[in-house]
């Protein structure tokens, strides 16, 4: 009688195990030998340069290296600039800048219309109720990590806070398209599962460990000695806290709101979830919307490559990179001015 496949597999398993072992010991013991080998090679290397390279000659490649590393990130940016502009701008040669600018976006039309304000009102709305939401958490958040949190709270909030800013964006609109999608036609009593203010939440949500993150590095670089002085004039923690701390900071937190501002204007997957991705110009922020990144997101992939529906897609990416360098340039004034003011 012969034995059954059970009684193989107590010998079987062991010696799986055991070449198992003797694998993962021989990808290690290669990872070192090549990596010990490599180690070597480079000390080598170096005490050969060090002998036959003087020291300035040395220190001045060092140098050009890592000036050309700073410089290689503003040219890459300044060529993915220049081509969506250039595919942008050609856009304008078959659409009239005052059709880019009605209420109609219908692409796909016999006669195709190219009106922005409808995404641009959408946009607006979802970036909108985001911000009213995320600013009183996220500088709440800042304030309590900075002020009031003691290290041990301070060592268990902020990595949680930080947390939630990794969880990816689909996973957030997702969350919006299914949990929130429910609840707020119940509340509100719209008809639309998928609106504006379903968008604004879940931006809100991603915007808020942002915007904490950031103010509360600019509160906390505040010097301690301001806090001391107040607390010498006799003011209350909070007193110290309203009228030393946050306008010292002042700047940073500016930066950081608008900084968190101009994510949520870029961010595309939860919004293209959450918004219900309906082109038509409304104010209502229970209606469905659609914003200029889930447009060029959904469309793109339709376009006809060098076509007048490609171009004004691009034109559209031109008209978000406006914006968002116009909120840039504005953090930047802000902190200039706040930080002149400061220094007296």
């Amino acid at each position: 009688m012969g034995r059954s496949w059970t009684s193989y597999l107590k010998y079987a398993l062991p010696a799986a195990m055991v070449l198992l072992s003797f694998a993962v010991a021989g990808v290690i013991g290669w990872l070192l030998f090549w990596g010990g080998l490599a180690a070597l090679g480079g000390q080598l290397a170096s005490r050969v340069a060090a002998r036959l390279i003087p020291q300035k000659t040395r220190e001045g490649f060092v140098n050009v290296v890592i000036t050309g590393a700073g410089y290689s990130a503003i040219v890459i940016i300044a060529f993915i600039f220049l081509f969506i502009f250039k595919e942008g701008v050609a856009a304008f040669r078959a659409v009239p800048v005052g059709e880019f600018l009605k209420t109609v976006w219908q692409p796909a039309a016999e006669v195709p219309k190219y009106g922005i304000i409808p995404l641009a009102t959408g946009t607006v709305m979802v970036t909108a109720v985001a911000t009213v939401i995320a600013l009183p958490l996220g500088l709440g958040t800042a304030i309590y990590l900075s002020e009031v949190a003691g290290g041990r709270e301070r060592e268990i909030v902020k990595p949680i806070v930080e947390l939630l800013s990794a969880v990816p964006s689909v996973v957030y609109g997702l969350l919006g398209m299914v949990v929130l999608g429910d609840v707020i036609p119940r509340i509100t009593g719209t008809p639309f599962r998928l609106n504006a203010v379903n968008g604004g939440l879940v931006l809100a949500v991603m915007l808020t460990p942002m915007l904490a993150s950031l103010a509360e590095d600019a509160l906390y670089s505040v010097p301690r000695s301001y806090r001391v002085a107040a607390f010498a004039l006799g003011a209350t923690r909070w007193e110290t806290i309203r009228r030393t701390v946050v306008p010292a900071a002042a700047s940073g937190v500016t930066a950081a709101i608008l900084l968190s501002v101009a994510r949520t204007l870029g961010e595309t997957m939860a919004v293209l979830l959450a918004t219900g991705n309906m082109a038509a110009f409304t104010v209502n922020p229970l209606s469905s919307v659609r914003t200029i990144t889930a447009t060029v997101a959904i469309e793109m992939g339709d376009a006809v490559f060098g076509g007048e529906h490609y171009h004004v897609l691009f034109a559209l990416g031109v008209v978000l990179f406006s914006i968002t360098f116009v909120v840039n340039l504005t953090s930047q004034v802000v902190m200039d001015r706040f930080a002149r003011r400061f220094r007296g």
